[in-house]
């Protein structure tokens, strides 16, 4: 398509709007607006017009503009509510400073329509422009009271200093990063954006969810809304739930059964485990025995476990470590007298057991000896010293409840 005919005829341009679901009450909570341009009697998608970097912003800005006005007009004229997700990148809202923009939407908010519905959704690519402006614009955008989006978030973890700073109301993640990035990578993003979500009070939204996998996985990592073709293609119609694919009730219901088996599944494990160590516990004769103690525990866990060793409540190592090397057990007394407590969670962690009398999982971390996925199964031997148990990823490759 030549832009200078879609700029030419933008009669034949018109909204479609992708729905966007809530996880809290599965309902379709909002939209994102996209553009169609009639030719030759078929409806073409305007994604390459926008992506064509040889096309002048303003002609974006031109077509966008229409997009946007006729897509409000309809939420109005048919009573819809919800929120509406608009796309403009960082050379777009810096055309006239944003201005052309901001007056449409005060004309739109004149016309009753609160301007809290609309979210302006920038990409983190957007961040390589000039930051400084682009985030003064936004900032300036949120006292109207106008929402924040960053799209692809993830793509460039350089930039999360600069989402801080921004503080947007919705990060949205790609589900097609879990294609291609590996697992352990991908679960270090997952985890950044997570903790980053959560210190700046964003919601997080998994777009381009196609499968099963791809919603269960965003709902499993925190997404508060869900966006793909697998729930709704776009519709010349803004469509309430009724019209989505899949009962997304239906879905969640069946992720937190999963989810349920899982975690009772893993605390069956758990308390096998304190069983096995509450047995042995009378062979306990101190700090000074601890080695003698635990080569009566590898015993007990010669499948489970590549290296275990315990620790005083204050973090200091009282027994040598012992480590499982092709099938045989070592003891390496050199890392006797090692201080964990700088650990994160290592004094947490003691202190729960200490006043539980119980043991404890870890989550799944990278092991900084072995680098593979591993957890920790630890467990208080009196109110001082705790047994440390490190299961090796085998294993827990072999039992889902373990690893998920």
């Amino acid at each position: 398509m030549d832009p200078l005919d879609i700029v030419g005829n933008l009669h034949r341009i018109k909204p479609v709007f992708q729905p966007i679901v809530s996880a809290i009450n599965h309902d379709v909570i909002g939209y994102e607006v996209l553009a169609r341009y009639k030719e030759n009697q078929t409806w073409e998608s305007l994604g390459p017009f926008f992506h064509d970097t040889d096309v002048p912003e303003e002609f974006k800005v031109e077509v966008d503009q229409v997009v946007l006005t006729q897509a409000v007009q309809m939420m109005m004229d048919n009573r819809k509510e919800g929120l509406l997700f608009i796309n403009r990148n960082a050379k777009q809202l810096m055309v006239n400073n944003g201005d052309d923009l901001l007056q449409s939407l005060l004309q739109f908010k004149d016309q009753g329509f609160d301007l809290s519905r609309i979210v302006i959704e920038v990409t983190e690519h957007d961040f390589d422009e000039d930051f400084e402006t682009l985030n003064h614009l936004l900032l300036y955008f949120k006292t109207y009271g106008i929402q924040i989006a960053v799209d692809h978030v993830g793509a460039k973890s350089s930039n999360i200093d600069r989402i801080r700073l921004l503080e947007p109301h919705i990060l949205k993640i790609d589900t097609g990063i879990i294609r291609r990035q590996d697992g352990d990578a991908f679960q270090d993003i997952m985890y950044s954006l997570s903790m980053l979500a959560h210190r700046i009070g964003a919601a997080l939204l998994f777009e381009n969810i196609e499968d099963d996998f791809q919603l269960y996985f965003a709902w499993k990592h925190g997404s508060r809304f869900y966006q793909g073709y697998y729930l709704a293609l776009p519709s010349f119609d803004p469509v309430g739930k009724g019209a989505l694919s899949v009962d997304i009730k239906e879905r969640m219901s069946g992720f937190v059964q999963r989810e349920k088996r899982l975690l009772e599944n893993r605390q069956q494990y758990v308390k096998h485990w304190e069983a096995k160590v509450r047995q042995l516990l009378a062979r306990w004769e101190g700090p000074k025995k601890s080695d003698a103690f635990i080569d009566g525990v590898t015993e007990k866990f010669h499948n489970e476990s590549f290296r275990m060793f315990i620790c005083h409540m204050d973090g200091q190592q009282v027994s040598s470590n012992f480590r499982k090397k092709e099938d045989e057990w070592f003891v390496e007394t050199d890392k006797k007298g090692s201080n964990w407590a700088f650990r994160p969670y290592f004094l947490e962690n003691v202190m729960k057991m200490r006043e539980s009398h119980a043991g404890l999982l870890s989550d799944l971390y990278s092991d900084i000896e072995t680098k593979e996925m591993v957890r920790t199964f630890s467990f208080p031997l009196t109110d001082q010293h705790f047994l440390f148990i490190d299961l090796r990823y085998a294993y827990l490759y072999d039992h889902e409840c373990l690893l998920a």
